[in-house]
């Protein structure tokens, strides 16, 4: 049974994106923890420019490498496992780091990484009052 660590794989990491609570299908391809091919659909729970935070049902070793498939443009990139987290429902929270960065692998705009909800940009309720408001 592969041990679960709850740092990330180099200890100087950091998060050099904005995280994106979104999920995608996703299809994952790589080899389990008893060196055997697997295949498993599931979805993101959150991604960034530098890859995903998925669930997972086969075990998988941090460093590992796996092919992630995005399943509505149907682009794979490789990827290298970095961080494996708490079980949820049978399923292993499992952080994904791309090989190379592909922020346009989503095909979402990531906020700038200064963002915050006061930041300029942030949607706001100001703007014309309803009659109903009190």
């Amino acid at each position: 049974m592969a041990q679960v660590s709850h740092s990330p794989l180099r200890s100087s990491a950091r998060r050099r994106s904005q995280r994106v609570l979104m999920q995608v299908g996703i299809l994952i391809r790589g080899t389990d923890t008893h060196e055997r091919p697997f295949e498993e659909q599931t979805e993101t729970l959150a991604i960034n420019a530098h890859g995903a935070l998925i669930l997972l049902e086969n075990k998988v070793i941090s460093g590992a490498t796996v092919l992630m498939r995005h399943k509505r443009t149907e682009e794979e990139q490789e990827c290298h496992v970095v961080f494996l987290g708490p079980l949820r429902s049978g399923r292993a929270e499992v952080g994904l780091e791309f090989s190379v960065p592909r922020p346009l692998f989503w095909r979402v705009a990531f906020p700038p990484e200064d963002w915050t909800p006061r930041h300029p940009d942030a949607r706001t309720l100001a703007g014309p009052r309803s009659k109903y408001a009190r």
